[in-house]
């Protein structure tokens, strides 16, 4: 399918996560058609989404339906954490799939896919609402005050990094996850994988909502001096923005055993935003520590 995507997201209806991720080529989500399939018809699993998709397909097909034709494939994160083909289908295509499921959360279903819609169109004409629907996301999750504030202006942080990126011809998902595991590891002397490990947290978790407040700071140091590193040289191959990479990480890098010689405390720790005593910084013997 060749349209402009950006970015993967997930939207909850009742308990059911939905894959979805926004067009600015067609100015319009694009949903996993598993996923609602699964949530219309209470799958217990994906496999068994896939199985009812599977036979719907089959049963659209002999019934001489266009919505099959109208499937496209977009790349989506699997269960196992990997990028995966998935079928999709665009709003109109949603609503007129919810007509071919037999569901009692048929109604209630089209009414939160026009609210998310919705939510959309608010975001592109004022950004704003997207930085207080995150805001409020992270608030009804526990996170202190604080932390969402730097947490909020990591994101935009990273937003530019990854137009910096694409502006240079970055374009693959896989050469996104390999420059961040360079910055992350040069900054903090571990890989993203190993990091989470460390954080007791699973390969699909997003390591930054598990990060305490200063490796957050620390990640952003590390990112914005990439951003500006990049803007100023402008690599082009993808090991000169490896090289990038490495610098913008070293910078943070400085800055961290700066912290750590001046605090006697390690950064990288297995403390977890989510716990609010992580984030608390105790004193000792009249010093912080």
């Amino acid at each position: 399918m060749n349209v402009k995507t950006y970015g993967n997201k997930i939207a909850i209806f009742e308990e059911h996560s939905i894959r979805k991720v926004w067009s600015d080529t067609e100015d319009d989500w694009f949903y996993s058609v598993v996923d609602i399939c699964g949530a219309l018809t209470n799958q217990p699993t994906q496999d068994r989404a896939r199985n009812y998709w599977k036979v719907l397909k089959i049963r659209l097909k002999a019934e001489g339906s266009e919505l099959v034709t109208f499937c496209n494939q977009l790349k989506f994160r699997a269960e196992d954490g990997k990028m995966r083909e998935t079928d999709v289908l665009n709003t109109a295509g949603i609503l007129r799939l919810v007509q071919s499921i037999p569901s009692p959360k048929a109604e209630p279903f089209k009414v939160w896919l026009a609210q998310t819609g919705y939510e959309r169109m608010e975001e592109i004409a004022d950004p704003e609402k997207a930085i207080l629907r995150g805001t409020e996301y992270y608030r009804k999750k526990g996170y202190t005050e604080e932390w969402i504030r730097k947490r909020m202006s990591g994101i935009n942080i990273r937003k530019a990094l990854t137009k910096e990126w694409e502006n240079c011809g970055i374009s693959e998902k896989k050469d996104f996850a390999l420059l961040t595991n360079e910055i992350t590891r040069a900054w903090s002397g571990m890989r993203v994988k190993d990091y989470k490990d460390l954080k007791g947290i699973s390969p699909k978790s997003n390591l930054r909502d598990n990060m305490t407040d200063i490796e957050i700071v620390l990640t952003d140091v590390a990112e914005v001096t990439t951003t500006h590193i990049s803007q100023q040289e402008s690599p082009r191959t993808i090991k000169e923005h490896i090289r990038v990479a490495q610098r913008g990480g070293g910078v943070a890098r400085v800055t961290r055993e700066a912290y750590e010689k001046e605090l006697g405390i390690e950064v990288v720790s297995s403390l977890n935003a989510t716990d609010k005593k992580a984030l608390e910084v105790k004193k000792k013997q009249g010093r912080t520590q």
